[in-house]
């Protein structure tokens, strides 16, 4: 009797003691850190202050609601975005769970946790997540890209020693540059890569972790090459003092003398190879006739600079743009006399040879620039760009930004091969458009291939055709024209054509979806064809979003959208707007050069659009539409100026 009531009083001790513990706790230390005292072997939810916490597989599952609270509570997270969908992330969700588990009891404990990206789209806008699966790590609430492996020993090594108390991401590789330090840092450095970012660009956040990849490896590199960003939303007078118009801008300075980057920089790849191939001369130097002979382009045109030695001071502006735009053309310099007068050119001379394939009877094989004292790199550049282009060249491949300034501009597609079998053929066609050619100086000519460019015909029209030779022709104004299909070559037809355009005689060809016929979701679809009924609608207040059907940003915007439509429905005379902008032609104050854009036609000026900047969140774009409103939300509108 007395055993059993000393256990009795035992017990309520225990209890007793336990209560005022728990009552002493602080709750803000109760956090997902305890995470190794749960069964985390099957799905589970516990609360917090926060609200409810569930886990799948060991990972703790966030959203828009829990998102911030776990991070801010929790030291080191580990967050994976994923879409239910993706097969890479099906395949990591068993490594991710068994990492998961490990992790959450290791001393100090790190927390990994998923968000469905596709449901909580405002959280992949907000860390820019435009891939699946997307990792980031925070520690201290601070971002950080995740770049170990993806698998859990990998994961499990990666992230503990980024959990320990110590560590601390390398310094930055890439050089901060402002006003104060600019031309010093510019100056120190032979060649510089320089990135004029905003903070808020998108575009800009995306490129961070790949500039300062490259900028690691050119450090390296022999001699090392010096990666540097400028805030240009801070610096606005270097912004200004270089024309920098968008977001972000690449500029090379060598030797102090800015020239745009012409590279790709979609991976630290491209950045990498680009940057090594800026070393050294432009025009590489040829020291013979027979080397020169065989250094000419088979394809292209070459552009050799002819000089008596290496110290000839009238060099230095073709050796300024030969650097400048060595990705461009191919350059070569001679100092070579015999060479200079095997082909009778003068000293001091910048030659444009016409490439073999391309020459014509109609043209000369090559074009000579005088150097005279006077004559700067912007000549240089003037004269090698009207030369640049033969007769009748190819439109093809590196070759097509050739052709982007050049309008009119004529195209004659047909089956264009110039391989050994084919290469007869293909120039019988090319010298009878050369003939039509010489007859209209001032419009430029080419030809296509055209099985390998059908989305091209398409854009005139012509992408049913079926004929061997179709005509498309890129008007002056920007205007697409597309040549009824010959069922044989005739010359006479091609030039008729032509001389109609010149007259004004012509009807441009206009790419457009099908209408579609009732309008079913919230947001109203508009294709060219209807453009100028409902976008242009002098009644109406409207926003349209151009959108590309492949571009994730887009595919993100979607329900916030749709959510805005809906809840202005009762606007009669707001429209909310979206058009396939990769399928339909736009008026050119319309223009997309990105996706999504979204402009802001007034009722009052439907000649300028706005072009809205702002975030896109229901709420912001709500508060848009209020302020710039004409004739929707009650207001009325205000005169045209």
């Amino acid at each position: 009797m007395h055993y059993t009531l000393n256990i009795a009083i035992l017990f309520i001790a225990i209890l007793s003691l336990l209560s005022n513990a728990l009552a002493d706790a602080d709750v803000d230390d109760v956090t997902v850190k305890a995470n190794a005292d749960l069964d985390l072997d099957a799905d589970s939810e516990n609360s917090d202050e926060g609200g409810s916490l569930r886990y799948e597989e060991s990972v703790l599952v966030l959203n828009g609601d829990n998102f911030d609270d776990v991070i801010k509570a929790n030291p080191v997270v580990l967050v994976e975005f994923y879409a239910p969908w993706c097969g890479h992330c099906k395949n990591l969700a068993p490594e991710y769970s068994a990492a998961a588990k490990e992790l959450a009891s290791s001393d100090p404990p790190v927390v990994l946790a998923k968000v469905d990206a596709t449901v909580h789209s405002e959280l992949a806008q907000r860390f820019d997540v435009t891939g699946y699966p997307t990792l980031k790590f925070f520690k201290n609430g601070k971002e950080y890209p995740y770049e170990g492996p993806r698998e859990t020993q990998g994961i499990i090594s990666y992230m503990k020693e980024r959990a320990k108390p110590d560590w601390a991401p390398e310094p930055d590789a890439v050089v901060t540059l402002t006003q104060t330090n600019f031309d010093e840092v510019i100056n120190a450095n032979d060649l510089i890569l320089v990135e004029f970012y905003a903070p808020w660009c998108g575009h800009c956040k995306r490129l961070a972790p790949t500039y300062e990849k490259a900028a690691k490896s050119l450090l390296k590199n022999n001699p090392p090459i010096t990666l540097a960003k400028v805030d240009a939303t801070k610096e606005a007078d270097l912004a200004k003092k270089y024309e920098i118009s968008g977001y972000p801008t690449l500029k090379i300075f060598r030797k102090g003398k800015p020239s745009d980057y012409k590279g790709k920089y979609e991976s630290e790849y491209d950045i990498v190879v680009h940057m090594r191939n800026q070393l050294g001369d432009g025009a590489k130097e040829i020291a013979s006739l027979k080397a020169l002979k065989e250094f000419f382009s088979v394809d292209d045109v070459t552009v050799i600079g002819f000089f008596e030695s290496k110290e000839e001071p009238l060099a230095q502006p073709y050796k300024d743009f030969s650097d400048e735009n060595r990705e461009d053309y191919t350059f070569g310099i001679v100092y070579n006399k015999e060479a200079r007068e095997a082909y009778k050119i003068k000293p001091n001379s910048v030659v444009v040879f016409n490439s073999e394939r391309f020459y014509t009877k109609y043209e000369p094989k090559w074009h000579v620039l005088e150097i005279k004292e006077e004559t700067s790199a912007v000549d240089v550049k003037s004269f090698i760009e009207k030369h640049h282009l033969p007769l009748v060249g190819h439109y093809h491949g590196s070759l097509i930004p050739r052709y982007q300034g050049k309008k009119p501009l004529c195209l004659v597609f047909y089956t264009v091969d110039f391989s050994f079998e084919h290469r007869e053929a293909t120039q019988f066609w090319r010298n009878k458009i050369a003939a039509i050619a010489k007859k209209f100086p001032d419009i430029t000519f080419a030809v296509v291939d055209d099985e390998t460019n059908s989305p091209l015909m398409e854009e005139f029209g012509l992408g049913d055709s079926g004929e061997d030779v179709n005509v498309g022709l890129f008007g002056a104004d920007g205007k697409r024209y597309g040549m009824k299909p010959m069922e044989e070559f005739d010359s006479d037809d091609i030039i008729e054509f032509l001389n109609k355009y010149k007259k004004g005689k012509l009807k441009p060809y206009v790419k457009s979806q099908r209408a579609p016929k009732k309008q079913t979701g919230p947001v109203t679809v508009v294709v060219a064809h209807t453009f100028g009924d409902i976008v242009l609608d002098n009644k109406k207040d409207v926003l349209i979003e151009l959108y590309a059907p492949w571009c994730g940003h887009c595919k993100n915007l979607e329900p916030i959208y749709n959510d805005l439509a809906k809840k202005l429905k009762a606007e009669k005379n707001l429209v909310i707007a979206k058009m396939d902008a990769t399928a339909n032609d736009l008026p050119d104050n319309y223009s997309s050069t990105g996706f999504p854009t979204i402009y802001f036609a007034p009722a009052n000026n439907k000649k300028s659009p706005i072009k809205y900047e702002g975030e896109r969140t229901l709420e912001a774009f709500e508060k848009f539409l209020k302020e710039q409103a004409t004739v929707s939300f009650g207001k009325v509108v205000k005169e045209e100026l």
